[in-house]
């Protein structure tokens, strides 16, 4: 039945990939009262590996392409069938079906992250080295049981990854940044760089797509603080989200992007692609790093510079860490109202220092009070992002920049997160509230037909 998928070796047609066979696992010393248990072990991972390379010797892999899940693990079974009597051990159908799967995530996946990649609640990845992997499930770090045969086997994996979006690792790159088919967004990092064993962070996106109301039912915003930003992204307010490292920002940009008008033409640029704008009318763009010679690295400037010259309403950057900041600021006060980006920053006036010092960083001399006008025409409103101590992500404050008197800018804060505690299960515990300041663009909602309620800035 299954013989579409095998392949005769001949000497004309090239073994399939030798390299990804299973290694064989080191023993190490035990205890006597576990000596049982670890040589059951060991003959399953001997089980598995010599499958493995049998699958890898029979298998037509362009005939897999285009074979169900199904069919391919019954193959699968009828290989470790085979294979059992010569292993001189009783094997379970629970270790049977986890051999299964196993070798089918090995072969048309990416062997154990497969099964934390799909699992819905794991936001995030972490490995640290091939026998560390730990997971984040509602806000919290905790250590999984999944590991890799040895450092090889996490370095296959991880050529698969990056061979798939054309970018290198190895040692003279020793680290990378890349996507995952479903959009997450992986780093990793190798010897000599990593000292302990190869370091890789993975941070997966939802499936869903998340509105605002949403998150404000999640409880990360209130629903004024909703209304106001739908507002201001549907009357093309230029937007920053300010945040640290997984505080929700890109979250929070795709939510925004949901209200932009559909009529709207949106470029993206981006280091790595992961965001999932949910218009039709997007053209994206990602940045490339040099080749093997050091040659045709394209920059986020690069790519924002074009896209100046293709017709944008609005200009999406992914994040802005660089001298791209100076093409960003211009874009905004040359007609692409409702742009844009996220930055790291730990409050509004942070983010707006940061911007300053990147433009410094670029090498562009201009004074400093120029500069700040510069901000102040390009940027309206700043969203600070944060991740509290029990995991949760809220937005804890809504700032609009309204002005530059002297080198100062002026700026107020419309609604912030009061944070009171913690309480004894050890969730943070506080409320959202408005300052009771109203918008410095009450007319330009107004204009554009937005029509905000009286009491929404009501402390």
């Amino acid at each position: 039945m299954f013989d579409k998928f095998r392949q005769s070796r001949v000497a004309d047609q090239p073994a399939l990939a030798p390299q990804l066979a299973f290694p064989s696992e080191p023993e190490a010393p035990a205890a006597p009262e576990n000596q049982a248990a670890r040589n059951r072990r060991r003959k399953l991972a001997e089980l598995r590996q010599q499958a493995h390379q049998q699958l890898l010797e029979t298998l037509n892999l362009s005939a897999l392409m285009q074979a169900s899940e199904a069919e391919i693990k019954t193959e699968i079974t009828s290989i470790l069938k085979a294979l059992i009597p010569d292993q001189h051990i009783a094997v379970s159908r629970s270790d049977r079906d986890g051999l299964v799967e196993d070798l089918y995530y090995e072969v048309m996946g990416l062997g154990p992250l497969e099964i934390l990649l799909n699992d819905e609640t794991v936001s995030d990845v972490l490995i640290n080295g091939p026998e560390q992997v730990f997971i984040e499930q509602g806000g919290l770090l905790e250590l999984t049981d999944v590991q890799f045969q040895d450092e090889a086997h996490l370095r296959r994996i991880l050529q698969k990854i990056v061979g798939s979006v054309g970018r290198r690792l190895d040692e003279s790159t020793p680290y990378v940044d890349a996507r995952l088919a479903d959009g997450s967004r992986l780093n990793a990092v190798i010897s000599p760089i990593a000292l302990d064993g190869t370091l890789v962070s993975i941070r997966k996106f939802r499936k869903d797509k998340l509105s605002l109301e949403q998150l404000a039912l999640l409880g990360a915003m209130s629903e004024k603080m909703a209304i106001y930003l739908r507002a201001a992204v549907a009357c093309r307010l230029n937007v920053v989200i300010s945040g640290g490292t997984g505080s929700g920002k890109t979250t929070l940009m795709n939510a925004l992007s949901s209200y932009i008008g559909k009529r709207e033409r949106i470029i993206t640029v981006e280091d790595t692609a992961e965001l999932r704008l949910q218009q039709t009318h997007v053209g994206r763009m990602e940045s490339r790093p040099p080749n093997i010679e050091g040659k045709g690295a394209v920059t986020q400037r690069d790519c924002l510079r074009n896209a100046l010259r293709m017709r944008p309403d609005r200009i999406i950057v992914g994040e802005t860490r660089g001298d791209e900041v100076i093409d960003m600021l211009q874009a905004m006060n040359t007609g692409h109202d409702g742009s844009m980006t996220t930055i790291h920053a730990n409050s509004a006036r942070d983010a707006t220092s940061r911007l300053e010092n990147m433009v410094a960083m670029a090498g562009v001399e201009i004074p400093l009070s120029a500069l700040r006008r510069q901000v102040a025409s390009a940027v309206n409103l700043i969203v600070q992002v944060n991740r509290l101590q029990d995991g949760s992500r809220k937005i804890t404050s809504v700032t609009e920049i309204t002005g530059c008197e002297g080198d100062v800018l002026t700026m107020q804060e419309l609604f912030f997160y009061d944070h009171t505690g913690v309480g004894p299960d050890g969730k943070v515990e506080g409320h959202f509230s408005g300052s009771g300041i109203r918008s410095f663009y009450a007319d330009r909602f107004r204009k554009w037909g937005h029509q905000l309620p009286p009491d929404l800035y009501e402390a």
